[in-house]
């Protein structure tokens, strides 16, 4: 892989010629990308969707919106640090020119990264893919079942729904001219699993196989993305863009931190009770060893207890968090740098921080959101919120959906939508409606298909707010 074509320019539809005075005061493509971002509909739509918890009536609580600003500027920060790191593994071939590059298609990468996450967190993901699974058998089509009628792929694409996955889609119908039209470079670099739906596996070493990250109507795009960007190997198989593990490093890091603050702030535990799990969490035999990653995680924790010696819990914790972070991005520069030939060539299988002074820190510090966080009152809450309310969304609409498209109505049979179906569809966004009108194939199976990614089009894009109070209208409550 070479940065010249890691970092193209070039858009999935033509892009209006500017005039020709602009270039009198020149911006570069991606900081016009970056503008497109901001100023787009999907990404405002993230203040309204959960991080971590429920929305809150707080104004500290994050949300898609603060997180993604978050990854994006850590993730700039990080990219940053490569191009400038004095260590002997510098990358020499990253001049002054692909260093601003290489930083700002990472800061619209990060606010991309949650582009295509539902309403109410990953609980919106996870109800999504557990209803498919226990209707695409139930539910039929013309007298078959919805199983029937869909390859293999296609079932899965909708029983493993994923976020990565919808928000490629999303940025996919820039070829219809209905979705911001950004650089193949950005495009490739959110793609943290170049999987499909019958190859994921969680299980394996190679972590760009963990989850899919694509669907099938979007993967001859992201085949045509990856020849522009070089990201196909001999083999003629994907590879991860290199940024995109720098993207992922700056996702895990927020993560990890942010949002463990918010715990805190919620007082879901005490910094007694996370002092104790910390270092409940390795072996205090192997701190001796020099380069072991227990000796630094032991010195991080003892780190929070002197801090917490001259000054308030809250303000010990804020303070921590913020220098643990920096030694997360210190360590994630370390091994994109050390490990740069392995990642350049597509053959790096992990993430930054294996093998690293913190590679357990951050573990610690992922690990402590279950135990602390996801059993909390308002985040089951939030939990059964999501699989009433978008369940009872999925059942109204994939119905109407199914015989919306008068190409495929069999009259004599009785195959056309009902009075209430054709009344759900009127509700229905009409941007749906043409991106699926644009993307039809006259295939009926595909067809079908398309049909059934409108609807979690459709859903997966609502903000929180607004599926809980269509769910209220349309059930009767309001």
């Amino acid at each position: 892989m070479d940065w010249e074509s890691l970092l193209s320019t070039e858009k999935l539809s033509p892009v209006e010629p500017e005039p020709t005075e602009f270039d009198n005061y020149p911006t570069n493509e991606f900081e016009k990308d970056y503008n497109r971002i901001v100023s787009s509909a999907a990404f405002r739509r993230l203040q309204d969707k959960t991080q971590v918890f429920p929305l809150d009536k707080s104004d500290f609580i994050r949300t898609r919106l603060t997180h993604s600003i978050e990854v994006s500027t850590i993730a700039r920060q990080l990219g940053i640090m490569i191009s400038k790191n004095k260590t002997p593994y510098r990358p020499t071939d990253i001049d002054p020119d692909i260093a601003e590059g290489i930083s700002s298609v990472l800061l619209c990468a990060g606010l991309l990264h949650d582009l295509g996450n539902p309403p109410f967190g990953h609980f919106g993901e996870t109800t999504i893919g557990d209803w498919f699974k226990s209707h695409l058998s139930i539910i039929e089509y013309k007298k078959r079942p919805l199983r029937d009628w869909l390859t293999e792929q296609m079932a899965k694409d909708l029983e493993n729904f994923e976020g990565n996955a919808q928000a490629l889609r999303i940025l996919a119908k820039a070829k219809y001219g209905s979705a911001i039209n950004l650089s193949c470079g950005v495009i490739s670099t959110l793609v943290k699993y170049p999987t499909n739906s019958c190859s994921f596996d969680r299980a394996s070493k190679d972590i760009k196989q963990h989850k899919l990250g694509y669907f099938t109507a979007e993967e001859d795009t992201l085949f045509s993305i990856s020849q522009t960007v070089g990201t196909v190997d001999q083999n003629g198989d994907l590879c991860r863009h290199p940024l995109t593990f720098m993207l992922e490093a700056a996702d895990d890091i927020a993560y990890a931190t942010a949002d463990l603050e918010d715990a805190f702030k919620k007082r879901l535990f005490s910094l007694d009770s996370f002092i104790q799990f910390f270092e409940n969490s390795y072996d205090h035999s192997k701190i001796r060893a020099q380069r072991s990653p227990e000796r630094y995680s032991d010195r991080l924790i003892n780190d929070l207890k002197a801090r917490r010696s001259s000054a308030k819990d809250s303000a010990a914790f804020s303070s921590w968090l913020n220098h643990t972070r920096r030694w997360l991005m210190y360590v994630a520069v370390f091994r994109f740098s050390s490990s740069y030939k392995e990642i350049m060539s597509g053959a790096y299988q992990r993430d930054l921080f294996d093998d690293t002074y913190h590679q357990l820190s951050i573990k610690i510090l992922k690990d402590a959101m279950p135990e602390f966080v996801f059993d909390s009152s308002s985040i089951l809450k939030l939990e059964l919120s999501s699989q009433t309310i978008l369940s009872f969304l999925l059942d109204r609409f994939i119905n109407a959906a199914l015989y919306y498209d008068p190409e495929y109505e069999d009259r004599p049979n009785g195959y056309v939508q009902t009075k209430a179906n054709r009344k759900y569809m009127s509700i229905f966004s009409e941007n749906y409606k043409q991106d699926y009108e644009k993307a039809k194939t006259h295939d009926e199976q595909n067809d079908l298909y398309l049909r059934l990614l409108m609807v979690t089009d459709f859903i997966s894009g609502m903000t929180d707010s607004y599926a809980r109070t269509l769910y209220r209208e349309l059930s009767g409550i309001e």
